[in-house]
């Protein structure tokens, strides 16, 4: 199949898979007499991992690391456990930074007039302590 069937059928974009395939993420395809890609069913079952992976929050160098833990039919599965478990761990690290981030503008926008005057806890609180004005 093309590279558009292959984005299709793997929900990638055309431009993401051959930028998965410029930094080896994937192979690279066949190549047809017309030097169009040429891309088969296994390559379209990895692009679809790839976007699994990526979409559970595994960066690309971690996705690179299932991908061959996949290719590997004798691996540990505490392997692949270990990776998911450190993923979901950094991912709880950062929704607690979300969380905290949400929670001061809330705090800063409840403490707000948003009227007409030019004071404002928000800009306040971006400047920083001891700076002043422009």
């Amino acid at each position: 199949m093309n590279i558009g069937q292959a984005a299709h059928a793997s929900g990638i974009s055309q431009r993401m898979i051959r930028h998965y395939e410029k930094i080896g993420v994937i192979p690279a395809p066949a190549r047809r007499d017309s030097g169009y890609r040429d891309y088969s069913d296994a390559d379209v079952d990895r692009l679809r991992f790839i976007a699994n992976a990526r979409d559970l929050g595994f960066p690309i160098e971690e996705t690179r690391a299932l991908l061959e833990l996949w290719a590997d039919r004798g691996r540990s599965s505490a392997e692949v456990k270990a990776l998911a478990t450190a993923r979901a761990e950094a991912l709880g690290r950062k929704a607690r930074a979300l969380d905290a981030m949400r929670a001061t503008l809330l705090d800063l926008a409840a403490r707000c007039h948003g009227d007409a005057r030019p004071d404002c806890p928000i800009i306040d609180s971006l400047v920083g302590p001891g700076t002043r004005g422009v």
